[in-house]
């Protein structure tokens, strides 16, 4: 019941946090030079014309009146009509949602097993080569940028040796696959060394920790203590930071869809400030949000599931 109550009480507190970034995202784009209607119509559409066009969005209206009529809109859960695609914003989400997702998935497939290996391999060999190796491998993970690293893989694997699509996303599981390989890819790349350097502290951490000296005074093999009693105790930490992360790239995929075109919620992100397409904008702001308090509170549940003794 105390659990249900504090969930309750998260949630309740995400309505302040919409309304301040409803409100910040409004004002900049209000603030960022251009004209929709002008983008709408083309240069050489005549007064009457465009003054229909703000008419018809209102966007003649004052600023005060704007945010007022987006409100009262939202809270009848109403996101708005795209000005570009003639569509509701909501419908917009939901059809380029799916490809985001899958990323996502993709990513975190690819992200998981490879920061186990990584890291056990790293605290299991404390100061040694491989631990050294991965840590550089981490720094240069730290530093590549991440359009400089998706230019090179989509030009190395895709434009030269015609392994995998350049853009797109395909029809179908394996094409998915195919098609989104380099982007979930990329991605790791940059991911990866962030999860490695947490889990590996955890580890070394953690095999120093009393209930560790505890297991080998009873006499305990080593392999035995590190995945009964070391490995467990320490990914709580980097499943919190994995469900920061992946609230973070659902939002935060703008940059690859962009470099491989997927037809992804980054990339109608894009398109959508570079035609001042203020709804979808706002629409999208608001979803990534909302998704990253979810993906929190979902990781924060998971962890009372698992240690008993944490409290959301």
């Amino acid at each position: 019941m105390q659990t249900l109550s504090l969930l309750v009480n998260r949630l309740l507190q995400l309505l302040p946090v919409l309304l301040g970034i409803a409100i910040v995202t409004f004002l900049l784009l209000k603030l960022t030079p251009g004209d929709p209607a002008r983008l709408l119509v083309g240069d050489r559409a005549s007064e009457e014309t465009l003054a229909a066009v703000r008419q018809e969005y209102g966007l003649n209206r004052p600023w005060p009146v704007q945010l007022g009529t987006y409100f009262g809109k939202l809270a009848q859960g109403d996101l708005g009509e795209s000005i570009r695609f003639r569509k509701p914003v909501s419908g917009l989400i939901l059809q380029f949602l799916p490809p985001t997702i899958f990323l996502v998935l993709y990513v975190v497939s690819l992200t998981v097993p490879t920061t186990l290996l990584l890291a056990i391999a790293a605290a299991r060999n404390h100061g040694g080569w491989a631990d050294q190796a991965i840590r550089v491998f981490g720094v240069c993970g730290f530093t590549l940028p991440v359009f400089w690293v998706a230019i090179m893989l989509s030009r190395l694997f895709g434009v030269e040796l015609g392994w995998f699509p350049v853009s797109g996303y395909g029809t179908g599981f394996l094409e998915h696959l195919h098609h989104l390989f380099l982007p979930a890819l990329t991605t790791s790349i940059w991911l990866v060394p962030v999860m490695v350097q947490s889990l590996r502290a955890a580890l070394l951490e953690k095999s120093e920790a009393d209930f560790v000296t505890a297991a080998r005074s009873k006499g305990l093999p080593e392999r035995g203590v590190f995945w009964r009693h070391i490995l467990p105790n320490a990914l709580l930490p980097t499943l919190h930071l994995l469900g920061v992360m992946v609230a973070y790239l659902i939002g935060g995929t703008i940059i690859v869809e962009a470099v491989y075109a997927v037809p992804g919620l980054g990339r109608l992100m894009v398109s959508s400030i570079l035609s001042r397409d203020y709804s979808v904008v706002q629409g999208l702001t608001l979803f990534f949000a909302l998704a990253t308090v979810l993906v929190t509170l979902l990781v924060d549940i998971a962890t009372t599931l698992i240690d008993p003794r944490v409290r959301l």
